[in-house]
């Protein structure tokens, strides 16, 4: 057994905290390891909705990992802040109530409670949650119920059953923290709760409904993983700009500050590989280009840092329900040489996206001295961005 650490300061930085139950030994997915680590989509299955909670402001996260897997949990979530892990228990209700003790210290406002087996979880549901808990003490996404419902016994029809009051239950699921603390200490009932609203409501307190998201179903057989695969939508972009060289100019490419005589002139710091990579992928999603977000006639702009534009494409990425697959940037230029800067690059474009340095390409060319960059008078840039969907992107069901 693997000591725990308890919170520390630096763990406590948010007034909303989340618990991820990832305690499960279940293999129903046909590896060697349980499901919340296997591998998919290029990373372990639990680091998928741990990162979305994080890339939301959610902070400290409590995964709750079962005994002898601490070295293993440990490697699926490397190198992200605010991550703790506890033991969980015997039953799922049990996991949830250690994760919830420890994250006591850190004496958090709200909650949000999430499986590790649901991986494409989105920010809108998480704002959607936390947005509701102004409103009372707990809220659970749900998705309506389309086709016909009916109750049967013994292998024949009884009758039907309304579908109107019924609902898909998804987490995560949101909470005041001690009111939900509370109703797990007084949770005395077997069999194991399903979930923590039913701790809630045993407690006495309402739950709240909020919009669920068809992209969050459970994963539990290794055709879940394939079939949440085979429903992606796949988009590209490209992008291209170009800025002169000047006197007098610091050169950022990349997010980088590389050494050299002259810099860019133009838009923000001038960082001609990002203003390409960000046109790549707004037009991955249509949604329009730099100019219509950050005009250059705007004087706030000017100046400013380029990795902000960045920062801000990749969200709208999210909010679209996509995420992004890959980005491939290249630079054209006689000068500076890139290849010396190229890994600096890859690390702070995947920094500022919040992905994978293994899902960032930069690569350098030239002109043979031919044209404006081969002359030196600047420096251009092409990007391509592949973004693909959480799930497959379905009209709304709500009011269906």
């Amino acid at each position: 057994m693997v000591a725990i650490p308890p919170l520390t300061d630096d763990d406590l930085s948010g007034s909303v905290a989340a618990v991820v139950v990832a305690a499960g030994k279940g293999m129903r997915t046909g590896g060697a390891v349980p499901k919340q680590f296997v591998i998919w989509r290029g990373k372990p299955l639990v680091r998928h909705s741990v990162e979305a909670l994080l890339a939301s402001g959610i902070a400290p996260v409590v995964v709750a990992i079962p005994d002898g897997w601490h070295d293993v949990a440990a490697d699926a979530l490397a190198g992200l802040a605010n991550v703790q892990f506890v033991l969980g228990g015997a039953t799922r209700q049990e996991s949830v109530h250690v994760a919830l003790e420890h994250l006591a210290a850190a004496a958090p406002v709200k909650v949000l409670i999430h499986d590790a087996a649901r991986p494409m979880l989105g920010c809108a549901v998480i704002d959607r949650l936390v947005d509701a808990l102004d409103h009372g003490v707990a809220a659970i996404p749900v998705l309506p119920v389309v086709d016909s419902v009916v109750r049967g016994s013994a292998g024949a029809m009884l009758h039907s059953v309304p579908r109107e009051e019924l609902y898909r239950v998804q987490t995560p699921q949101g909470f005041g923290f001690d009111p939900i603390l509370a109703a797990h200490r007084a949770w005395q009932r077997e069999p194991d709760a399903g979930d923590d609203a039913q701790v809630a409501v045993a407690a006495g307190h309402q739950v709240l409904l909020v919009e669920g998201d068809e992209a969050l179903r459970k994963v539990t057989f290794a055709a879940d993983l394939e079939e949440q695969e085979v429903n992606r939508q796949f988009r590209t972009g490209m992008g291209f700009d170009v800025h002169r060289l000047v006197s007098g100019e610091e050169l950022w490419l990349c997010g980088v500050r590389i050494p050299h005589d002259k810099g860019l002139s133009g838009h923000s710091d001038a960082d001609v590989a990002i203003h390409a990579l960000v046109d790549a992928l707004l037009g991955a999603i249509a949604a329009g280009d730099i100019g219509d977000h950050f005009p250059p006639s705007d004087p706030q702009w000017k100046g400013a840092s380029s990795d902000r534009f960045l920062a801000h494409a990749a969200s709208l990425v999210r909010t679209a329900g996509f995420v992004i697959g890959n980005v491939d940037v290249t630079v054209i230029c006689e000068a500076p040489k890139i290849g010396p800067h190229k890994q600096a690059m890859r690390e702070a474009l995947a920094r500022i996206l919040g992905i994978d340095t293994g899902l960032v390409s930069v690569k350098a060319t030239t002109t043979e001295r031919l044209g404006m960059t081969g002359r030196g008078e600047g420096i251009a840039a092409q990007a391509v961005a592949m973004v693909h969907s959480t799930g497959p992107l379905l009209p709304t069901l709500a009011g269906a």
